[in-house]
């Protein structure tokens, strides 16, 4: 071997080796793809998920028949007008001069059309107090909430000359402005403060402008280039702006931690003495190993939503999928080219109040973690106990776990006006301000045999109880399509409205519009694709966890060559995942200390987050699992103990371990500050787990397990030995003088 050489087998170690090599090429090919990927993608246009992809079951068929029609259903909205006390009725003068002014007032905007009355319509509550004006807004319903303004201020000034009345506006429209107005920009703001506080971290962290400054922009580029490859995907797998911000959480994450993992083992060994070049060959050999082995499992991990067969999750799925990968290469490739050509220029812009680390720190480790680890391999029984039986407490509160879409007073509270206007026309009119929608496709929807069916389906949905009307029916001629609109009872109850969705669909549909042939009749509606969602999801928990499972023990077992290995990290990783649904529901469902977060009154998970958090949980977990485990077994390779080599791998990792896991936290809980509850408990969630992971799982428990079970962590059974051999163990040896040197100077048998 070459003077200061190192064996070099692994895929990571050549990549290095390369980059190293080739420093302006690799920088130049990297920045190149992010450009090419961007520049095409942005040329390609971004397509979005249709309405008729969301979902699969009736909602779909509905949603397709809709958009094969071309029929473009306008924003609806609706005017509630109701006495403040029970002396006025709708019968009265008073009552029908403000319903006259209502009509008056939102047809004088001209950006409404079919305005209705309720004495037209019956739209009149069974207490006489409460009436619905109904009308469309003209143009596109996705655009709606924008020129809907006019129509807001109308009925505002109606409800200054009637304070006898309560004069109310809600519809898809005024909500989705209210909303935007809101929290349009809540998300935003989370997403774009996220960097400079993973920034602020980095930068203690390494107390250097430069070398903080590395790992954000490997991230950016990586997000950078993963937003014109989601473009250029979006033409096969189509995707939506959920997926966007998935993306650049994930991005963020995995990408500042691969960087994190890298340039920490690249300044731990020239602080050990190790020349430059040396130093960043042992870093590729090691860190950029774990950063691959990390990389494909989170990657497995991420595929696990291309099982649910819903369209927003395949999406979400396959933008974080693209977004690991995107930055695992870069860290395994442009990153050495770059810390060869800053050289020690990467210490440049140093903070005046860190103090420059001594070399030896570096190699100490934490010292906390030493004094943690010394009593824990002491006493490994009591760890595991203490450990395992806290989590496992944590847990017990999600064995009672309750999900569902939440409503709109459990989404956002009662601190927006809107939200109590939905209540009171729900509590009015159940079900009036989110009627199922039977959508009827025939040959001739003028037919005697149609027109029947639909009479008999108006009078059967309100005498099966499933709804108390009134049930309208329009008709497209043109089109042969007719929408039947029911109210269901139970309103916002989803429970009771579910039962008369399943009524209308198991009893009335059939015995009504089901016995004219050539007839389809899905409903869909609100309730309808919550209902279509939840048996969606419900469906497919089995298969993603299996294969999220069962492929990362896979990769586990040939990246480690231990079953040992493979079955612990899985089972670590499932606590993990257990105590973030414990918490979850202790806040947000039972309220324990629901005020420090701003979620009281929720009493429920939403219905995506479980097998979300589980996905991201369990690929974000295996990043510390095997950039520690690798540590500890590249000491145990090279001659120590085991106890010795998982105090020095947890030990010497423990700085980045912790600062990848503050940066983690402190972005997952900026979404946790949102107004919205669905991402407050998505932030809520992230956070408290990866903090457990980091400290309990990764400082506690999986030491004390690896100290229990001792040489039998790299257990591989004699039939197992066919298993292709996928760990290229690189010894961090430098050859001075033909002779081997470990990390201290001593001098290794050769």
């Amino acid at each position: 071997m070459a003077h200061g050489d190192t064996r070099v087998r692994g895929l990571a170690a050549r990549a290095g080796g390369w980059s190293a090599r080739h420093r302006w090429a690799a920088v130049g090919i990297w920045v190149l793809f992010v450009v090419l990927a961007m520049g095409i993608g942005s040329a390609m246009g971004t397509v979005e998920v249709k309405d008729s992809d969301q979902l699969k079951g009736e909602t779909h068929t509905a949603a397709r028949i809709i958009e094969d029609a071309g029929i473009e259903e306008p924003a609806g909205e609706t005017v509630l007008v109701q006495a403040k006390d029970g002396s006025l009725k709708a019968t009265d003068a008073e009552f029908r001069s403000a319903v006259a002014a209502v009509v008056t007032a939102v047809e004088g905007t001209g950006r409404v059309t079919d305005v209705t009355s309720p004495y037209d319509t019956d739209t009149i509550s069974k207490d006489g107090r409460s009436a619905l004006v109904q009308f469309d807004m003209r143009g596109d319903s996705d655009t709606a909430g924008e020129r809907v303004e006019p129509v807001l201020k109308a009925v505002a000034g109606v409800q200054k000359e009637h304070s006898s009345l309560r004069i109310e506006e809600i519809g898809g429209a005024s909500m989705m402005k209210t909303f935007d107005d809101a929290f349009g920009d809540d998300f935003q703001q989370a997403e774009y403060s996220a960097v400079p506080v993973a920034l602020g971290i980095l930068l203690i962290a390494f107390g250097a402008l430069v070398a903080a400054l590395l790992p954000v922009a490997l991230a950016l580029t990586a997000i950078m280039a993963t937003t014109g490859l989601m473009a250029i995907v979006s033409h096969v797998q189509p995707m939506d702006d959920t997926a966007s911000s998935v993306m650049l959480l994930v991005g963020l994450a995995v990408g500042v931690d691969y960087c994190l993992f890298y340039l920490r083992r690249e300044r731990e060994e020239r602080a050990a003495g190790r020349d430059a070049g040396t130093a960043l060959r042992i870093a590729a050999a090691t860190s950029g190993r774990a950063v691959i082995v990390s990389g494909v499992t989170v990657c497995v991990a991420m595929a696990g939503m291309l099982f649910t067969g819903l369209a927003g999750f395949e999406a979400m799925g396959l933008a974080s999928l693209m977004v690991v990968a995107v930055a695992m290469v870069g860290s395994v490739t442009v990153l050495p080219a770059l810390l060869s050509l800053l050289g020690e220029r990467v210490e440049k812009g140093r903070l005046p109040f860190l103090k420059r680390r001594r070399a030896t720190t570096v190699n100490e480790g934490s010292r906390f973690w030493s004094a943690v680890l010394k009593g824990v391999l002491a006493k490994p029984v009591v760890a595991v106990v203490v450990a395992a039986g806290a989590l496992l407490a944590v847990t017990a509160p999600a064995l009672g776990m309750k999900t569902q879409n939440l409503t709109l007073d459990q989404e956002f509270g009662d601190s927006l006006p809107i939200v109590q206007t939905y209540n009171r026309v729900n509590e009015a009119f159940p079900g009036g301000s989110e009627p199922a929608t039977v959508v009827v496709k025939a040959d001739d929807i003028n037919s005697s045999q149609v027109k029947d069916a639909l009479a008999r389906f108006k009078e059967q949905a309100v005498s099966s109880g499933a709804s108390r009307g009134p049930v309208e029916i329009k008709l497209h001629d043109a089109q042969n399509v007719a929408f039947v609109y029911v109210p269901l009872v139970g309103g916002s109850d989803q429970d009771k409205a579910g039962a008369s969705l399943d009524t209308l669909r198991d009893e009335v549909r059939p015995a009504t519009l089901g016995k004219v042939d050539g007839v389809q009749a899905p409903i869909t509606g609100q309730v309808a694709g919550n209902q279509d969602f939840n048996d969606q999801l419900v469906g497919s928990v089995v298969p993603v966890f299996a294969f999220v499972v069962v492929f990362a023990f896979l990769l586990m077992l040939l990246s480690f060559r231990s079953l040992t290995v493979a079955i612990t990290s899985i089972v670590l990783n499932l606590l993990s995942v257990g105590a973030a649904y414990g918490i979850l529901v202790a806040v947000f469902q039972h309220g324990w200390g629901a005020s420090l977060v701003g979620a009281e009154g929720v009493g429920a998970i939403i219905t995506w987050l479980p097998l979300f958090l589980f996905v991201i949980l369990f690929g974000l977990s295996m990043d510390y699992h095997v950039f520690v485990v690798s540590r500890i077994r590249e000491a145990r390779m090279r001659g120590r103990s085991t106890n010795e080599a998982i105090q020095h791998g947890v030990v010497t990792t423990a700085g980045v371990v912790t600062s990848a896991a503050v940066i983690m936290v402190a972005v997952f809980a900026i979404f946790g500050t949102l107004s919205m509850q669905s991402m407050k408990q998505m932030g809520v969630g992230l956070a408290a787990a990866v903090l457990i992971d980091a400290t309990i799982i990764r400082g506690v428990l999986l030491p004390a397990v690896m100290a229990l079970l001792g040489e039998r962590n790299w257990y591989l059974p004699g039939w197992l030995g066919w298993l292709p051999d996928m760990t290229h163990d690189e010894s961090p040896e430098a050859v001075v003088g033909g002779a081997a040197r470990d990390d201290e100077g001593e001098r290794l048998p050769v």
